[in-house]
């Protein structure tokens, strides 16, 4: 087999149809830990929509997690949006039951109910309490209102009187399948109204079996490509978490005459020979930022990746995105370059043969972003402190404490340096296009 371009090899190797090792091979936490797992993966969610909420007044009506893996992100986000408040646009400690009723099968999805209200009430009044909602006509309070969310109510969904397509589910089943929540109608000025927030996880792979119904699922080519239907996205939450660190890149070397070259790679063994110069796109790119001279010295030039983010950015109509990723600044590129391989939790060195993940870091002050910085900072910025419980507490609520102590160790892992406190993130605001 001929000798290719590191880029394409690599591309091939993860997400060839049949035999790339994300296609093939499971899932990333088959082969490698990473924070959106676990107890660490819900400490991040949480701190994910707080970032949301300290800019916003209200909930995202999308998150979207590319590159998503087997959904394990996704899923703690849906779940940490379960837990907020719809109202007061927050992470509560716990729901409180007076604010909240249950749905039918009592298995705790929640939508807001009036003030004093209890789970033997309707859970809307759109009358005289602040609280109103848009759904059938029919409701209890006699004026074509109302959300049923009394234990034994057998209603899977509640519509909106001109039927357009805004609905609540208020159990398991719905058919629509994206989403739980209290929309609004369009155009209509009802306070206290929430627009349901949609989960959507973005790979190449098929959906995952057992992946909760309520989270959206869109199947990518692999790679810098995202489905066509990823558009249009207003109001979005957008995390990329470690996807642009296996967007295959030019890998290039200087020889020994001082020339840059395209570094070529046997995909079956992983040597390694110099081909030609890169395109000049690549090496322009490369000499503003990653110039390198020195025979040896290698350069992952970044162009790829900053077209993949600038193609997800440019999806985005209005909201927030955010990249999290092992990366690097132009004041510490690594001149031996940081592509390699991991496969079973060992780390090794690449090989494009398809049973392997391969990676490399990413560079990231020259992705198109607002904000750069480390996890650790930003984490710790946005409350995230891995502070152990007060011990009365294992007196008091044993168990309690059991649970505070390990999502303080979660919180720990995350900002810790030489782990996951290392990773960079890449944060881009959107205010809203002119479509006009």
């Amino acid at each position: 087999m001929d000798a290719l371009p590191w880029r394409d090899a690599w591309h091939d190797a993860l997400y060839a149809a049949g035999r790339g090792f994300y296609v093939t091979r499971g899932g990333p936490a088959e082969h490698f830990t990473t924070a959106t797992h676990g107890v660490t993966g819900a400490a991040l969610a949480e701190a994910l929509l707080r970032l949301w909420l300290r800019e916003h007044d209200g909930l995202p009506a999308v998150v979207v997690d590319v590159g998503a893996g087997r959904g394990e992100l996704a899923t703690h986000l849906l779940r940490a949006l379960d837990d907020v408040s719809p109202v007061e646009g927050s992470l509560p400690d716990t729901p409180d039951p007076v604010e909240w009723a249950v749905s039918p099968t009592d298995d705790g999805w929640k939508v807001p109910t009036r003030p004093g209200g209890d789970d033997d009430e309707w859970a809307v009044s759109p009358t005289g309490d602040g609280w109103k909602v848009p759904t059938r006509r029919g409701g209890e309070d006699g004026d074509g209102w109302g959300v049923p969310t009394r234990p034994g109510e057998d209603v899977e969904w509640a519509v909106s009187p001109t039927d357009d397509g805004w609905k609540v589910p208020t159990r398991l089943g719905g058919e629509d399948g994206d989403g739980w929540g209290v929309p609004t109608r369009p155009g209509e000025d009802i306070e206290g109204a929430v627009s349901p927030t949609r989960v959507v996880a973005v790979d190449v792979v098929e959906r995952p079996a057992g992946l909760d119904e309520r989270i959206g699922w869109m199947r990518s080519p692999g790679g810098a490509a995202l489905p066509d239907e990823l558009a249009g996205l207003s109001d979005a939450l957008v995390i990329a978490h470690e996807w642009l660190d296996v967007v295959p890149c030019t890998v290039a070397q200087v020889d020994t005459g001082g020339t840059t070259r395209t570094v070529l790679v046997d995909p079956r063994t992983g040597e390694e020979t110099l081909g030609p110069e890169p395109s000049d796109a690549d090496r322009h790119w490369a000499a503003a930022h990653w110039p390198a001279t020195t025979p040896g010295d290698r350069i992952e030039v970044g162009l790829s990746r900053d077209e993949a983010w600038a193609d997800l950015v440019a999806r985005v109509d209005s909201g927030l995105l955010v990249a999290v990723d092992y990366g690097h600044t132009r004041a510490e590129r690594p001149s031996g370059g940081t592509l390699t391989a991991y496969r079973r939790g060992v780390q090794g060195d690449p090989v494009p043969d398809g049973t392997m993940d391969l990676t490399a870091h990413v560079a990231v002050d020259s992705l198109d972003a607002d904000e750069v910085g480390r996890q650790r900072d930003l984490l710790r910025r946005l409350g995230v402190r891995g502070q152990t419980p007060p011990h009365a507490l294992a007196s008091s609520d044993p168990l309690a404490y059991l649970r505070a102590l390990e999502r303080a160790g979660a919180e720990a892992e995350l900002i810790r340096p030489a782990g996951f406190g290392d990773f960079w993130w890449a944060v881009k605001r959107v205010a809203g296009r002119d479509v006009t």
